[in-house]
């Protein structure tokens, strides 16, 4: 009878080998999906109990294969000793003070020449800042969330102290970013996770001041009639502008240079692009324009998306004004996929009314096919008749537990994650910024897990949506969907194996 020898490597677990008679694979599959179910379901049962096994849960969820992280911002997923390291590797500086009358900002790289020289008293060398045990310390902090629960003094708000976190790393970030996806392949790989989808560059913009001027001149309540006369004669304009045109062809090229050697065979990379909400409105039209054009153009770029505070000013204005645009690009490229920042927001950040229509005008309105983050739900105008279209047309939610309870101060019961499962609204569990929260996308599983214990089918299936989900084209998912499959049983042998070495002697 042939044997069957299956080498089960996951994470940084020891490679074990696994032999059985090929006739009682389909039984051995069985045991080891079983036996995984039991003690995955022993370790969520115990986070009830005077003795919770955390540890446990936590090794057991950096070994699960993770399928793919679908909401990934690059720049807030490069931890910020990598960035220390490139600011050295590039000559730049960071500044250890302000100088307000330079508008010069502390924890701020440098990255001009000119201003390294004439600021040197002020502006710190990488290893000036390693040889500064607290100045580091001080910029770890101010590039992270790190040790800011800890801190007793004045601080900003957690939302403004997040965001502001890309403001000072951004001289840097756009530097070395074949390196840095190189970074965070390895990363994911030793997480057990096989697909990125990661919003890397924004998408380029082109100015027409006449034609600007009509799109600014717009705002939320303006008819139907005034957007799509301004839309049409801009994006007419792009279409055929020579300089746009060649931003757009550029755009794709530098994509192409970023994910140079980074796919393999057990690891695939795509991009979405995106623009910022709390832009002029014509900067926003603009840059989707070259953010479809630049999708349609080549198949790395698998999605477009909008990010940025949401409740920002500009953003709260103009949500309405946005999803129209979007609404708009997709009747012209209607193969775009389209994922969305809505509903990231809770009671008490803005007035109620906004609370209202942001989930289901990036549906409805825009055509979004996955929401990111969601979190504002149960505000929403008939928020179970949401819940049901949710659910009929497959949108699904991009969970980010981490940056939910720092940004807004959602966790435990509070986050709506159980309200999507209990409706039967398609889950994903991503990372978001991992580096500027300091974790990774095991972490999240393990939030997941042991916060809300989701039975073993449901995290499964959690998992295999990250897939099923994701821009990929169909075959791709298919041979994506087939490599995940080998992965798990690879992974319920290895957790059969240590629940059964966990037992009591």
């Amino acid at each position: 009878m042939k044997k069957i020898i299956l080498a089960v490597c996951l994470s940084s677990i020891a490679c074990s080998a696994i032999s059985f008679e090929s006739k009682d694979i389909p039984n051995k599959l069985k045991q080891n999906r079983n036996a995984t179910n039991q003690y995955y379901t022993q370790l969520i049962q115990s986070t009830n109990s005077a003795q919770p096994r955390l540890a446990e849960l936590s090794m057991l969820m950096t070994m699960l294969p993770k399928g793919g992280d679908i909401h990934h911002h690059y720049s807030g997923s490069i931890y910020a000793e990598t960035y220390l390291d490139w600011v050295g590797q590039h000559g730049f500086c960071v500044y250890r003070e302000s100088d307000a009358a330079n508008k010069l900002e502390k924890f701020k790289v440098e990255s001009r020449p000119a201003q390294i020289a004439a600021a040197s008293k002020i502006c710190l060398s990488a290893d000036a800042i390693r040889k500064d045990v607290n100045f580091y310390r001080e910029l770890i902090s101010a590039w992270s969330v790190q040790d800011y629960e800890h801190q007793v003094h004045a601080q900003p708000a957690p939302d403004q102290h997040f965001f502001n976190t890309f403001g000072y790393f951004s001289g840097i970030s756009k530097y070395s970013t074949n390196q840095g996806l190189q970074i965070l392949k390895q990363q994911a790989k030793a997480e057990n996770q096989q697909y990125l989808e990661t919003m890397l560059k924004s998408a380029p913009v082109t100015d027409h001041p006449e034609l600007a001027s009509k799109i600014d001149s717009l705002h939320s309540l303006s008819s139907q009639s005034e957007m799509q006369q301004a839309f049409s004669q801009y994006a007419d304009f792009l279409a055929n502008d020579t300089m746009a045109q060649t931003k757009i062809r550029d755009f794709v090229k530098e994509l192409n240079a970023d994910a140079a050697g980074i796919d393999d065979a057990e690891f695939t990379l795509r991009f979405q692009t995106y623009v910022s909400r709390n832009s002029a409105p014509s900067k926003v039209f603009s840059g989707l324009y070259a953010a479809f054009a630049a999708s349609h153009l080549n198949p790395l770029i698998v999605g477009v998306n909008i990010v940025g505070p949401e409740h920002g000013v500009v953003a709260l204005r103009d949500y309405t004004l946005h999803m129209q645009m979007f609404a708009f690009l997709k009747q012209r490229f209607p193969q775009v996929r389209l994922a969305m920042h809505a509903g990231e927001l809770k009671l008490g950040l803005v007035a109620p009314e906004h609370l209202q229509h942001h989930i289901s005008g990036a549906v409805q309105i825009a055509g979004a096919e996955r929401i990111g983050h969601g979190v504002g739900i149960m505000h929403e105008r008939q928020a179970d008749q949401l819940l049901a279209e949710l659910k009929r047309r497959k949108v699904a939610v991009e969970i980010n537990l981490s940056s939910n309870a720092f940004i807004l101060g959602l966790q435990a019961q509070a986050h709506p994650v159980t309200l999507y499962l209990r409706h039967q609204v398609p889950i994903v569990i991503s990372s978001d910024d991992a580096a500027v929260s300091r974790n990774n996308l095991s972490h999240e599983y393990f939030l997941f897990t042991s916060r809300y214990q989701p039975s073993y089918a449901v995290l499964k299936q959690t998992v295999y949506n990250s897939i099923h989900y994701s821009f990929l084209n169909p075959s791709e998912k298919t041979q994506q969907l087939r490599q995940l499959d080998q992965r798990f049983m690879q992974f319920e042998a290895a957790a059969a194996k240590l629940a059964a070495s966990a037992k009591p002697k």
